[in-house]
């Protein structure tokens, strides 16, 4: 029989994956930052028509602007945490879906422990 188990895919931080990481966070922190600024701007010209409701659609838009800022501060809080962390430390990058094969008289905790793939630079370093 085969069932479905979830794998952890972790990456070992090189100076490397450093940097792709750091360009990462780069790029959404400035994609927030337009939304946000084409929000406001949304907003202005909304107040300036006054052709809709000012109440319910000013909150529309200020909630949306909060949660940008909100993502962006969690942004540089993973970036000042990158910075901190040493090289050669694991990082969960994602958990994948994978098929195990179990029969009869397999021990079940062997079979059901929490595999884990190791990456390093985008290679496949370990399974675990």
């Amino acid at each position: 029989m085969q069932i479905i188990q979830t794998v952890v895919v972790k990456q070992i931080l090189t100076e490397n994956s450093k940097k792709k990481l750091f360009n990462h966070f780069e790029a959404q922190k400035l994609q927030l930052q337009r939304e946000k600024n084409q929000l406001q701007f949304e907003l202005k010209r909304i107040d300036k028509t006054k052709n809709f409701s000012p109440g319910a659609l000013k909150n529309h838009y200020e909630k949306e602007i909060n949660k940008r800022s909100e993502k962006e501060k969690l942004l540089e809080f993973q970036i000042e945490q990158l910075h901190i962390l040493p090289l050669g430390s694991e990082l969960k990058e994602k958990e994948v879906q994978a098929l195990v094969e179990i029969k009869i008289g397999d021990i079940w905790n062997e079979q059901i422990g929490q595999p884990t793939i190791i990456i390093k630079d985008g290679i496949i370093e370990d399974i675990r």
